[in-house]
């Protein structure tokens, strides 16, 4: 007898659909079961569900996805409810205390889904506004950063695919690549050749690794339609080197330092001199800097943790700087923030200085 399955999505705030449970929709279409989609805690379902999925983000959201495994769980006791996704993966052992069976928390992917194409029919916003599929083209990556969770998720480089097209919703016109490290996989040029044969528009939505970016594989990036920015990290200062060699391969190839975006990691090992001089680097080589603030994997509060070389000030002396003079949270590398910020600051203090107000005041 086919099943009637219930896909929730807990009310947190994100910007993507819930790629997992829309694999999980297709997964269950195709053994013949019925599939619906609900956002938060709602009594409106078209009929009572045998099998329950609750997803989960980060882990300092955990509230919403407490909220709607208790909420389902007493709305249909006979169901058999199952927690998944990256906080059920992290933490769970404290997701257990939200009442689910702890043998019901699934931890990792869905080895089984992971080949299907999301149904995007349960998001038809987001196919009449974005209009984008969003794709694993592999899993794992091939560093071990102690400040990421995908070695504890996916571990090291696997189900690498030498071709997209059957992940790809019929009317999408871009594709957004999750890969945690999409140049360390072995097909990753095939996939590139693949999605410019489509006339697809792309985003490297994770970053591309700069260590891997030669002159071949700039061209070969240059060559497919970079929807807005390609994105690198500038994790710590040893990476300068790298970071450097891949934007100026990049514009040599005809992609605007303007619409090439390094993330800037901070609050982890590094110093507030440490995070200036990495900005200050990205602007002169004529890139965009965005900063980004590091949260510990087992976090449950949203920027809470403070490291050792920061304190709260500074720290919100950076957020504050990319609200008033960013521009969508970065740095861009216009004339203005060269001279004012690059060329004439030396330190932190000097360049954030009219941001570091004391905390009383701010409040």
């Amino acid at each position: 007898m086919s099943k009637h399955v219930l896909l929730v999505e807990p009310r947190y705030y994100t910007r993507y659909p819930p790629l997992g449970l829309l694999k999980l929709s297709s997964y269950h279409k195709k053994i013949g079961d019925t599939t619906e989609l609900v956002r938060g805690t709602t009594t409106h379902v078209s009929r009572e569900p045998n099998i329950i999925y609750v997803t989960s983000l980060f882990t300092w959201a955990w509230k919403p996805v407490w909220e709607a495994v208790r909420f389902y769980s007493i709305l249909f006791p006979k169901a058999d409810l199952w927690l998944g996704g990256l906080y059920a993966s992290l933490m769970p052992e404290h997701a257990t205390l939200s009442g689910v069976n702890p043998k019901r928390i699934f931890k990792g992917i869905f080895t089984e889904a992971e080949d299907l194409c999301p149904d995007y029919s349960l998001v038809p916003d987001w196919n009449k506004k974005v209009s984008a599929s969003i794709i694993f083209s592999s899993r794992g990556c091939i560093r071990s950063c102690t400040f990421c969770a995908v070695p504890r998720i996916e571990g090291k480089m696997k189900a690498e695919k030498s071709s997209i097209r059957h992940l790809i919703w019929p009317g999408h016109k871009r594709v957004i690549l999750f890969d945690n490290n999409f140049l360390a996989s072995s097909k990753w040029e095939s996939v590139l050749k693949e999605i410019e044969e489509l006339d697809l528009r792309v985003d490297f939505n994770q970053g591309l690794d700069a260590r891997l970016i030669s002159d071949r594989v700039a061209k070969k990036i240059s060559r497919v339609k970079i929807d807005r920015f390609v994105r690198l990290s500038y994790d710590y200062i040893g990476m300068g080197s790298y970071v450097r060699k891949a934007i100026n391969l990049l514009k040599s190839n005809g992609i605007d330092g303007r619409n090439i975006l390094v993330y800037a990691l901070y609050n982890f090992t590094d110093s507030p001199q440490d995070l200036f001089t990495r900005i200050k680097n990205t602007l002169s080589w004529g890139a965009v800097s965005y900063p980004m603030r590091y949260q510990p994997t087992n976090t449950l509060s949203k920027n809470t943790y403070v490291a050792p070389k920061w304190d709260e000030i500074r720290l919100n002396a950076v957020q504050r700087a990319r609200r008033v003079i960013g521009s969508g949270g970065a740095f861009p590398p216009y004339e203005g923030m060269l001279k004012v910020k690059v060329e004439k600051c030396h330190t932190f203090d000097e360049a954030f200085n009219e941001f570091m107000k004391p905390l009383e005041v701010i409040q």
